[in-house]
């Protein structure tokens, strides 16, 4: 029997009256995250406002009470109250479920490799095929025992802690950066600290000056030498922190894209210049595309254009909205090559086979190649749009649907990982 959210679809309406709006996004997943878990190794209370209630960050916040650590929740208000463990897990035993969320099964990984006892993490299925292999080879070398269950490098993983004794290690650039921070937001609790040192070019290096930007927040600064090498030393450890969670750049790239896609005009408080959140650089690809791109310190807005011009980008640092571009990507004047995103193939779903896969569906010749994608211009027809359980495969596909009719997005309610009110506010415009 198919589960009731298998057989959901959303049907999209076109817009007809020219797009003109203020859009209120929920906080940022990365920055939530990030802050629940140095909020939960503070010493004292800290409060996160602002904060963004999904799938992902649920499952953080209760994965951190598994293991003993104090986590009130006020949805309707988006703030957490944590009461920081000050570096020591207050249980020895624990085994959390953190569904499909990538962020939280590697900070966690990390986190209950402090501990003192016997902790093991898994998630749904999919879970079970995302690679984190790196990330245990990393906490063995730093005095860790950590393991994959079933052998492969991936969920379910077993920690058998003692604390962590730090020192270095190399990871490679080219995978999530996640690992890194996972490693740093852990380090000042380590007896010798953490140094990280970079083998090749690192992808997604907004995420590690967020990761600066949030543990400098709760009292500890991160060294950063050109991105090659990073430092964190014992001594100085977290404190508590009245923290306040930016709007999410990555959920606002949909709504941007929304603008150029119907050549109206979309505005988002509180995310502005001074941001460190590397997918609001989305809005200079739009900018190459043709569209106007306003911004200041505290807002940025965008408007679209009659006729979008296609580009070639590497989105590298940006692969969170390389989705978003492939759906605007159909309705400019020229082709559009999207580079640099390989290993996006690990992701919820290999991502760069599903957007070739949905946009063949709706008529637009797309085709994969080696690290990204190439997209020829052209009217989309209806389609019903496979999701894969994908929360931005759902959002971003959305989008065809408000330029042309037919669209169908099925099992919607994937977006309850990182926006579980999208949809509504897709409406609401």
């Amino acid at each position: 029997m198919l589960d009731k959210a298998d057989t959901e679809t959303e049907q999209i309406v076109p817009r007809i009256r020219r797009l003109d709006a203020q859009v209120t996004l929920p906080g940022s997943k990365s920055y939530t995250n990030r802050a629940l878990a140095l909020a939960g190794l503070a010493k004292g209370e800290s409060v996160l406002r602002g904060s963004l209630f999904s799938d992902d960050t649920l499952f953080m916040a209760e994965a951190l009470r598994q293991l003993g650590i104090s986590v009130e929740a006020n949805q309707s208000e988006k703030w957490f109250r944590v009461l920081g463990c000050a570096g020591t897990l207050p249980r020895a035993r624990a085994s959390v479920s953190i569904g499909n969320a990538g962020t939280a099964a590697r900070f966690l990984t990390a986190v209950m490799s402090l501990g003192h006892g016997v902790y093991e993490l898994d998630g749904v299925p999919r879970m079970r095929e995302r690679p984190i292999g790196i990330l245990l080879s990393a906490l063995n070398a730093l005095g860790g025992n950590v393991s994959s269950k079933s052998g492969n490098g991936c969920p379910p993983v077993r920690i058998l802690a003692h604390g962590l004794r730090g020192g270095t290690v190399v990871l490679p650039g080219n995978v999530s950066s996640q690992y890194l921070t996972a490693l740093l937001l852990i380090a000042p609790y380590t007896r010798m600290g953490i140094t990280l040192k970079v083998e090749g070019d690192l992808v997604s290096k907004p995420y590690l000056d967020m990761t600066a930007q949030a543990m400098k927040c709760f009292g500890v600064e991160l060294e950063n030498t050109d991105y090659r090498q990073f430092r964190v030393q014992t001594g100085v450890q977290y404190q508590s922190s009245q923290y306040q969670v930016e709007p999410d750049a990555s959920a606002a790239s949909y709504f941007f894209a929304a603008a150029a896609i119907t050549g109206g005009r979309v505005r988002i408080a509180g995310l502005g210049s001074e941001s460190l959140q590397g997918d609001l650089k989305f809005v200079g690809v739009l900018e190459q595309m043709g569209c106007h791109v306003v911004q200041t310190k505290d807002a940025t807005e965008v408007t679209g254009v009659p006729l979008l011009r296609g580009v070639e980008v590497n989105m590298a640092d940006i692969s969170d909205t390389a989705q978003t571009l492939a759906a605007v990507a159909p309705f400019a004047t020229s082709p559009t090559r999207i580079t640099g995103i390989g290993f996006i193939r690990k992701k919820e779903t290999d991502r760069i086979a599903a957007m070739v896969q949905e946009l063949n569906r709706t008529g637009i010749d797309a085709r994969e190649e080696p690290d990204g994608v190439l997209i020829q211009p052209g009217l989309p027809r209806p389609a019903r749009i496979e999701t894969y359980d994908d929360h931005r495969m759902a959002m971003s596909f959305s989008l065809i649907g408000l330029r042309q009719p037919g669209i169908e997005i099925l099992n919607p309610r994937c977006v309850s990982k990182t926006f579980p009110d999208f949809f509504e506010v897709l409406r609401s415009l």
